[in-house]
């Protein structure tokens, strides 16, 4: 994506505003991505407020890296997001897997190779980035073999 979007808080729920920020999109295209996209199905509460778990924060990143930085209209959206669902679910069927076993992911190894590589990096905010990516590649592995 040409914007850098922020990383996700680990929270369980984000409002429709929070999900906004995150994403980078106005809460009105996500109301409406709801109507368009079956896989986005936030719960609602009270009023009919919204609130977005952080597989759907994935999924409209998704969405909107497919509408937005690769061309992708709406409805050829939909069905590239069905061929990916579909292509993963024929791998789970056949026992093969595309993403490597994350729970063996050595933070602190990760953070010393760039160091070695001549990085400067702050250990601490390098740490805590590579646990946020280690959780949101759990999350999309999560996502995807479902």
């Amino acid at each position: 994506m040409e914007k850098s979007l922020p990383s996700i808080p680990a929270k369980r729920y984000f409002t429709i505003g929070e999900v906004a920020e995150l994403c980078g999109v106005k809460p009105h295209v996500l109301r409406y991505w709801e109507q368009e996209f079956t896989q986005l199905r936030p719960m609602k509460r009270r009023g009919n407020r919204r609130y977005y778990q952080h597989h759907e924060v994935l999924m409209i990143r998704r969405i909107r890296g497919l509408l937005y930085d690769q061309g992708f209209t709406i409805n050829g959206a939909r069905h590239k997001l069905q061929e990916i669902a579909q292509h993963e679910r024929e791998l789970a069927r056949t026992g093969e897997t595309r993403l490597p076993d994350l729970d063996g992911l050595d933070s602190s190894a990760a953070a010393s190779n760039a160091q070695d590589e001549g990085e400067v990096l702050e250990d601490e905010s390098v740490s805590e980035q590579i646990r946020q990516v280690e959780r949101e590649l759990k999350e999309i592995r999560d996502l995807l073999s479902v």
